[in-house]
């Protein structure tokens, strides 16, 4: 089992959700408002705060769960879709784990999700 959690910019939600619901296999999402603060590049590539840039950004968090073998394809899909080529369009993490029952039914691992 996977678990992908994607900090996303907020206006490109839409658009990752459209690309995931339009897989035969979209397990499903959680979504999050977050606040981050990023690697920040200033002058002489470290983080200088200013005035404008002392706050956090918003962000949104989407966490999926998912069987082996759908991970790097949701990822791919994640990635495709929140793509703007601007600094911090965010990150995706991939993490194995290794145990997942649904509450209702008790079902575990793949029939989980």
């Amino acid at each position: 089992m996977k678990e992908i959690k994607a900090i996303i910019q907020p206006h490109m939600l839409s658009r990752v959700m459209d690309a995931l619901r339009a897989l035969p296999h979209f397990p499903g999402v959680t979504i999050s408002d977050c606040l981050g603060q990023g690697r920040g590049q200033g002058t002489g590539g470290e983080y200088v705060a200013t005035e404008q840039t002392i706050g956090f950004a918003k962000m949104t968090k989407l966490e999926l769960f998912c069987a082996d073998a759908l991970g790097d394809e949701l990822a791919r899909v994640i990635q495709k879709a929140a793509h703007t080529g601007n600094p911090g369009d965010g990150v995706i993490m991939i993490a194995e784990l290794p145990r997942v029952v649904r509450i209702r039914t008790g079902q575990e691992q793949d029939e989980a999700v």
